[in-house]
């Protein structure tokens, strides 16, 4: 039987179609909301267990109440190889045509070569929108994989690319003006506007990625929070200053902190975070010569205190979600370009493979879908977010990414998770290039003096393999051991994981076709 020979059923079935909450119209794909940090540790969100005890972030925390917190997210080294991933699905290794050109912050790449993947949302349906700062290629995409952009293109004006805190050169959907006010500020309105139904068509799932220049050096906080943690007790890290027994020798050459006569730990004149000419060591706000340097104590507070414009931002959003009924379909992401260390292992700078500099916040919400007030002791990378992007949007990568999609995660966060965690630097170079310098100029596999890496995480472990030849080995029990302090690699006892951890890594620089994976010596008997 045809429902086409009795008009009167499929009069029927079309009533039960509109009543249904099964309908097409309920089945509309989920919109996202990704929210992107900048420089941001898991230990500036008071939610996380590792946090100092004074730090506020009611907002943040109540969207981790509403969803899932994971143990953190691996998502780059610095701004610009984390934001190539989270805009292609790979691994730096496997970014072809991205370069750095010019002068710092310059940077570009081939389109045909290096597709970002918010064009291919665009043509299966969905409005993409892209608010705040830009730091992969002078080319924002704007027309190509954006609908909607209101972006602060860092590559494309190097004088403006320390506006962090002050008047940024915006681009209005192509169209250039100096806007003025605090950057954070201006973003959550441009956002919370969008949300709400301005730039876009209300009929088509809307995906908005949402990047912040807090908390990032200078780390100037607007001057309502200034002063608002100037109390707040900061204790040293246990490594802050040498010896650190076990620990490359590079730390040596970032060691960014040091003692003053009378006891205090401030800015040291070498190490720290590059400064916006690209060159390690020279920290805006370290101090010039004949000038009193900043305190580690008072550092730590500043920096915090540049985070409550984005937990106000956070909670404004979620409002706008839920005053226009869309909460329950937008997946909400909340992460951090990296994390950045404020003292631990002598480090004032993200690049190193350690939780302190790497590891950023990690939570989701989607009211109905994603588990609810759940924390997870997995971490995730980027590559695995992309891949879970396009799960949630029902649609096909359109090319082989190396993520894994995390979805099973939200629905359960204290599943077993088979799967181990890989993360990487690679400094300012990309593809095959990766493999090229290893083989012909290997001296030059470093970045801000951090030689190049891959590190996986498994079960509670992590394994840092460098990528340069006669750098040691690293191998630390995260439940045990969560600050790093203690090298495992060369106990006797280890000696099994170790060469586990390492197969694994092999495994996973194959699986996601890194061009070096098999020069490593990380095959057994190698």
């Amino acid at each position: 039987m045809k429902p086409s020979q009795f008009p009167w059923l499929v009069a029927i079935l079309f009533i039960a179609a509109l009543a249904s909450p099964s309908s097409a119209a309920d089945h509309k794909p989920p919109n996202i909301l990704f929210i992107l940090a900048d420089d941001q540790s898991y230990k500036t969100v008071g939610g996380y267990p590792e946090s100092w005890p004074w730090v506020k972030t009611p907002n943040i925390d109540a969207l981790a109440a509403s969803g899932v917190r994971f143990q953190g997210a691996y998502l780059g080294s610095w701004c610009m190889p984390s934001r190539a991933a989270l805009l292609t699905g790979h691994w730096p290794h496997g970014i072809e045509s991205m370069r750095m050109a010019g002068k710092y912050p310059d940077s570009t790449y081939d389109p045909q070569q290096c597709p970002f993947w918010p064009k291919v949302f665009r043509e299966h349906g969905y409005q993409t929108a892209q608010i705040g700062k830009w730091h992969t290629g002078e080319d924002a995409g704007w027309g190509r994989d954006w609908d909607y952009q209101m972006v602060w293109n860092r590559p494309k004006h190097p004088e403006n690319a320390g506006a962090y805190y002050k008047d940024e050169i915006i681009a209005a959907n192509g169209e250039e003006q100096t806007i003025p006010g605090y950057p954070a500020d201006n973003y959550n309105k441009w956002a919370c506007d969008y949300i709400r139904g301005a730039h876009r068509d209300p009929q088509k799932p809307w995906y908005l990625w949402l990047c912040y220049g807090n908390i990032h050096g200078p780390s100037i906080p607007p001057a309502r929070n200034k002063g608002m943690y100037q109390d707040a007790a900061v204790p040293e890290p246990a490594d802050i200053l040498p010896p650190r027994p076990g620990k490359p020798e590079y730390l040596n050459l970032t060691q960014a902190w040091a003692r003053t006569e009378d006891g205090h730990i401030v800015f040291s004149a070498g190490g720290g975070e590059a400064s916006e000419d690209g060159k390690a060591g020279s920290v805006q706000g370290a101090g010039k010569p004949g000038k009193q340097k900043k305190g580690f104590e008072d550092w730590v507070r500043q920096v915090n205190e540049c985070v409550p414009v984005v937990d106000d931002g956070v909670g404004q959003l979620i409002a706008a979600l839920r005053e226009t009924g869309q909460l329950e379909n937008t997946l909400v992401v909340y992460s951090a370009d990296q994390g950045f260390a404020m003292g631990e292992h002598g480090c004032r700078m993200k690049v190193a493979p350690y939780d302190a500099n790497y590891r950023s916040p990690f939570i989701v919400s989607m009211p109905g879908t994603v588990a609810t007030g759940k924390v997870c002791p997995q971490v995730v990378s980027s590559v695995d977010l992309i891949t879970t992007f396009f799960a949630f949007a029902g649609l096909e990568q359109p090319w082989k990414m190396h993520g894994r999609d995390i979805t099973p995660l939200l629905r359960d966060p204290a599943m077993a998770w088979p799967y181990p965690c890989l993360y990487e630097h690679t400094g300012e170079t990309y593809g095959k290039d990766v493999g090229k310098i290893l083989r012909n100029k290997p001296q030059k596999a470093e970045h801000q003096h951090v030689p190049w890496y891959d590190a996986v995480v498994q079960d509670g472990w992590k394994y840092i393999h460098y990528l340069r030849a006669g750098e040691i080995e690293e191998l630390y029990d995260l439940r045990k051991d969560p600050e790093e302090l203690t090298n495992l690699a060369a106990t006797p006892e280890q000696k099994e994981r170790l060469e586990k951890l390492r197969a694994v890594l092999l495994e996973e620089l194959h699986r996601t076709d890194a061009s070096y994976a098999d020069t490593l010596g990380l095959a057994p008997g190698k």
